[in-house]
């Protein structure tokens, strides 16, 4: 595909490397002329430096002929402005934007994004994508993320694999065995900084971080196979009421009735603006550094502290605050801690800071436009390593090769496997002697070069 993508920032810069890894013909517009060289340095793409809101420079990017173009830059109204040109001139058949503005998001205006007026076909808000995310993992203690796939009833894992995991060094095809009513499947494992995809005979090492698919029934059970039994936490501490911070709280308030929500948001207007919008959170105003502020939240009794301010290292030192405030190690331990972290080098301090969970936003919304990208009956896309490899959902059509195929035979490239069919609201983790069937929903892990594979398996031209 011909793919037009204004803004190089982190997060331009990482869909221009992912797609064009992919095979696909990049252009990358900003007026940032240090960004572009940077693009220049390290991506084999086409670059160009001026506003993408002139028809020439779109013109110049070649957009009569480009199938999408995704808008991210710092912008909310360059990016609508953006899509509205590329479609009123060149007609380019899918525009993404990125929209941080809750105003425009806001579901009584929803009309303004239609073909007579704002002609977007996919609006990615970050906040709103961050804010799911957090409630995934609140839903799945234990687990440093939690994906829904097929309608909800497949589940990916990412599990941290501690000391104390009772099936270290166990090999996989005895886990069937030890399990035989768990419907799962281990994908692969991150172990020192390299995806590795597991066979039969290999073991699970301590310091993993095991990416699992199973039945979306079973997920506690599943969390206790890999050591860990934490509860659902009760007690919730947001520091930072931003709008990430809201729309966690919002959601939390409408899924988690025996939640008890704290929020700690420094400015006294937004302060004002939470109290009035949210039911059933307490709103303190003051700084969530400060520890008279934290005593008043009873932090030694929270169980699980987000912080979300647009501070990193106000986000780093509250993890240290944690530690002060909790008598002892047992206590600190049941503690879970989150930080949202823009840099990404500041991700070598979380295990030294004991942080459970650190959220980049950059991934997140990636993840998000990815899937939005892929051709064919390709819904969910989930990434891995920075988009090495992507858990995917896809639905069989009559058109594609594998209908009446066993799937050993396939002829799947190994860094495509299968992990679970949903069929008929049946979820299935299939053996060598599966069959594939129309209408089967599929969700697989596949590496990035083999994406285009991966579409054509599941057949279809239209993006």
């Amino acid at each position: 595909m011909n793919i037009i993508i204004c803004g190089a920032g982190r997060v331009g810069f990482t869909i221009a490397k992912q797609l064009s890894e992919q095979g696909h013909s990049i252009t990358i517009i900003d007026q940032s002329s240090e960004d572009i060289q940077k693009i220049d340095d390290t991506l084999d793409v086409k670059s160009i430096v001026g506003k993408a809101t002139y028809p020439s420079i779109l013109e110049k990017a070649n957009a009569s002929e480009s199938d999408m173009i995704i808008a991210v830059t710092r912008n909310d109204e360059i990016n609508m402005l953006i899509c509205q040109i590329a479609f009123s001139i060149f007609r380019i058949p899918k525009k993404i934007a990125r929209i941080r503005s809750q105003d425009y998001l806001n579901p009584k205006f929803t009309r303004v994004f239609n073909k007579e007026n704002l002609p977007i076909d996919v609006i990615i808000s970050p906040e709103i994508e961050i804010a799911k995310s957090l409630q995934r993992k609140l839903e799945a203690p234990g687990a440093l993320d939690n994906v829904p796939f097929a309608k909800n009833k497949i589940r990916l894992l990412e599990i941290l694999i501690k000391d104390d995991c009772p099936i270290i060094n166990i090999k996989l095809n005895e886990l069937t065995k030890k399990f035989p009513k768990l419907d799962a499947n281990i994908m692969g494992v991150i172990r020192n900084g390299k995806f590795l995809s597991l066979k039969k005979n290999d073991v699970i090492e301590k310091n993993d971080k095991v990416y699992v698919i199973i039945n979306s029934t079973q997920m506690s059970d599943t969390l206790i196979a890999f050591g860990h039994n934490e509860k659902i936490s009760n007690k919730i501490l947001i520091i930072g009421g931003g709008n990430i911070g809201y729309n966690l709280a919002k959601n939390l308030e409408n899924s988690f009735e025996s939640a008890r929500l704290k929020i700690i948001e420094k400015n006294k207007d937004r302060a004002e603006f939470l109290a009035k919008e949210l039911n059933n959170s307490i709103i303190i105003n003051g700084n969530g550094l400060d520890e008279e502020v934290l005593n008043e939240a009873n932090l030694e009794e929270i169980e699980t502290v987000l912080a979300l301010t647009n501070d990193d290292e106000d986000n780093l030192m509250v993890s240290v605050l944690v530690e002060k405030f909790t008598k002892d190690q047992k206590s600190l331990d049941d503690k879970r801690t989150m930080a949202l972290i823009n840099k990404p080098n500041y991700s070598l301090l979380q295990s030294s800071l004991k942080i459970d969970d650190l959220i980049d936003p950059r991934m997140n919304t990636v993840s998000s436009i990815l899937k939005h990208v892929h051709k064919g009956t390709i819904e969910t896309a989930y990434t891995i390593l920075d988009g090495e490899y992507e858990i995917i959902e896809a639905e069989i059509i009559e058109t594609s090769e594998l209908i009446n195929k066993e799937l050993k035979n396939s002829n799947l490239p190994d860094d495509i496997r299968i992990g679970a069919v949903l069929r008929n609201e049946e979820v299935i983790i299939p053996k060598s002697s599966f069959v594939f069937k129309k209408e089967d929903v599929v969700v697989f892990l596949a590496k990035k070069d083999l994406i285009s594979i991966v579409e054509n398996m599941f057949r279809i031209s239209s993006i």
